[in-house]
């Protein structure tokens, strides 16, 4: 029997600071600009600041992107349009500097970490710091077998937990997490097909690399398949992510809800986090509050877990290919948003003195 419960979750977590987003709401009406003229960047430095606890909202200057990877047995099933086994090879395009999302951080100046949950390769492979904490080779196929043991879904959660803690310690102010997986999307699929009470067809998607017609009727069977599976343990998110989602699906959901815990901003990228982020949702209902949807990524299931969680993305512009990619196209806006709000003067005849809600205290004042 396990001892980790993450419904526990729901009493660590709390929302971010409603009392400093008022005063952000409040220091916008006073700015130059005129309100509603800067669109949802009003809203994004909103968020930040409330996330942050202070007023005005301060600049993000350690973001991070935090891959997860995980080759799945599902894919086994050719419901992929990469072969089984194969989410090495993305990994060591991603270290190499060669993947899209590893263009995008060298262009915004953000290092990329990469967390090996369950590949499906000889740790040789890969550097040391990426593979040295893998709960397992690779997750089980899914339609007909479990993904993982309840002790292995624990150890994924507690890692994810651990780097969430680990970047939270170092100083990261916001973090654009995404995965590297191989059949990740037909466990994501399966996940918010079962936590939103949909069949297979309405939820299953061609994944990044956009399968044909034949591999996304064998992905819907697998996702009909794998939802038998999991309807019964709906009652246990660990036994779910056990049941039908994967090292490194669990591991997402433990570093997000811990990131909640820890005050830390979240981008989300595309169905996998999505379907991580719901999970996490179900454990502790004010966790959404702590995350920020990058982008549309055309995949069903995505938009249905989103229009659960009222998460609106920032960007639609077709990117499918996943890795972070997304999520990342969406941080530059974040960081605009944080700049308009920090630095646009206010109108002349207001008040210009700011409330830091991280400590209760005012600025100008002393004890």
């Amino acid at each position: 029997m396990s001892a980790l419960n993450l419904d526990d979750f729901s009493d660590l977590i709390e929302r971010p600071d409603s009392g400093v987003r008022r005063d952000a709401e409040d220091r916008r009406e006073r700015l130059a600009v005129a309100p509603g003229t800067l669109g949802r960047l009003d809203e994004l430095g909103e968020w930040l600041a409330a996330a942050q606890g202070t007023v005005p909202v301060r600049p993000v200057e350690r973001a991070k992107v935090v891959l997860f990877a995980g080759d799945h047995g599902v894919a086994e099933l050719n419901v992929s349009a990469r072969p089984a086994g194969s989410a090495h090879l993305l990994v060591r395009a991603a270290l190499d500097g060669a993947s899209p999302v590893a263009v995008l951080a060298r262009r915004v100046g953000v290092q990329v970490r990469i967390v090996d949950a369950g590949l499906d390769c000889d740790p040789a492979l890969l550097p040391e710091e990426v593979v040295r904490r893998r709960v397992r080779r690779g997750s089980g196929r899914i339609d007909i077998e479990d993904a993982l043991t309840l002790e292995e879904a624990e150890t994924a959660v507690r890692l994810g937990m651990a780097v969430a803690d680990e970047e939270a310690d170092s100083g990261t102010d916001l973090v654009v997490l995404g995965d590297l997986s191989v059949g990740g999307t037909t466990a994501a699929a399966t996940l918010i097909a079962a936590l939103c009470g949909t069949d297979a067809s309405v939820v299953t998607g061609r994944g990044g690399a956009h399968i044909d017609d034949l591999a996304w009727m064998r992905k819907c069977a697998a996702v009909r398949d794998a939802l038998r599976r999991a309807r019964p343990v709906l009652g246990d998110q660990l036994e779910l992510l056990a049941a039908a989602g994967g090292a490194d699906l669990a591991a997402m959901t433990g570093f997000l809800l811990q990131c909640a815990v820890r005050r830390t901003p979240v981008i989300l990228d595309g169905v996998v986090s999505a379907a991580c982020a719901l999970v996490a949702q179900r454990a502790a209902f004010r966790a959404p509050d702590w995350w920020l949807a990058g982008h549309a990524s055309g995949e069903p299931a995505q938009a249905k877990a989103l229009d659960r969680m009222a998460l609106n993305p920032v960007l639609d512009q077709g990117v499918t290919v996943g890795e972070g990619t997304g999520a990342l196209l969406a941080l530059p806006l974040v960081q605009a948003a944080a700049a308009l709000a920090a630095e646009l003067p206010v109108r002349e005849g207001t008040a210009d003195a700011e409330r830091t809600g991280s400590d209760g205290a005012d600025e100008g004042l002393d004890g």
